[in-house]
């Protein structure tokens, strides 16, 4: 039994009468458990309204690179939502340096706002009890990773953080770990050219990663360069395994584990 920790499931790639029918093929390649994360308040509802399947639970946030076209109180609108059982986490939020600066704003400033937005979902999930989702990403360098740590730093002690589709290094992953966070794993391991987060992967004990597709995006091997769906974490846990030197039933018990003790999923829901 597997969970794919980060999808999302209300991306225009999906169309929404074959969302059931995705969950359905997920189910039985055995990813018996979804979260699907909003990326702003144009898709919140579409999320929750899809985590009203029991197999699915959402994350609700402001992705870095929608921080300028959303209100001010945007995280406002987000905390009347966490009280509700389908909501299991607070994301996709983070720092974005790899995407310019839209029309009308410099680097700095939408820098600025993206930081402030972040610390803005850190003071949320301490508030409701939930955990954070960051996504980080550069053109060059590990500047946003180092300056979305920096404000998990300040934040630890109150919540925790999963550092999605992590690629870096087993130092920097080590450096999440002790903050009590978490990265997680998705197609990008099983790319040919991805040497430094497949060494990463192979070294992260059990208990301090997840698994996920960050579906419709970066579809594992052999679905490279196609649309990805949830039910291709199993090609990413088989090339895990291989990797690890596990049975592959032990990555689904760890890795499953770990999601469990992160999300806040509804009782019964396993």
């Amino acid at each position: 039994m597997f969970v794919d920790s980060h999808c999302h499931l209300a991306s225009h790639r999906f169309d929404a009468a074959e969302v059931p029918e995705l969950i359905r093929r997920a189910g039985e390649s055995g990813v018996s458990r979804l979260v699907t994360l909003a990326t702003g308040l144009h898709d919140l509802e579409a999320n929750l309204t899809i985590a009203t399947d029991p197999r699915v639970h959402a994350c609700i946030g402001i992705h870095p690179c929608d921080v300028h076209s959303a209100p001010d109180d945007a995280v406002s609108v987000l905390a009347r939502h966490t009280g509700d059982p389908r909501v299991c986490a607070i994301g996709e939020t983070g720092l974005d340096y790899f995407h310019p600066a839209p029309d009308g704003w410099d680097e700095d400033r939408f820098r600025e706002r993206q930081k402030s937005f972040l610390e803005q979902h850190f003071e949320l999930a301490a508030a409701a009890g939930l955990h954070v989702v960051i996504h980080t990403r550069d053109r060059e360098g590990r500047a946003s990773f180092e300056d979305a740590l920096e404000i998990y730093r300040r934040h630890h002690h109150a919540t925790r953080a999963v550092f999605h589709c992590f690629i870096g290094s087993i130092d920097e992953a080590r450096r999440v770990i002790a903050l009590g966070g978490l990265v997680s794993f998705g197609g990008v391991c099983t790319f040919r050219n991805a040497r430094e987060a497949r060494e990463t992967a192979a070294a992260c004990p059990a208990g301090s990663f997840m698994l996920e597709t960050d579906a419709p995006y970066l579809a594992p091997e052999p679905h490279r360069g196609k649309r990805n769906e949830p039910s291709f974490v199993r090609e990413t846990a088989n090339f895990l395994a291989a990797l690890r030197g596990e049975e592959i039933g032990q990555l689904a018990d760890h890795t499953t584990g770990t999601a469990r003790g992160f999300f806040r999923f509804r009782p019964g829901s396993f």
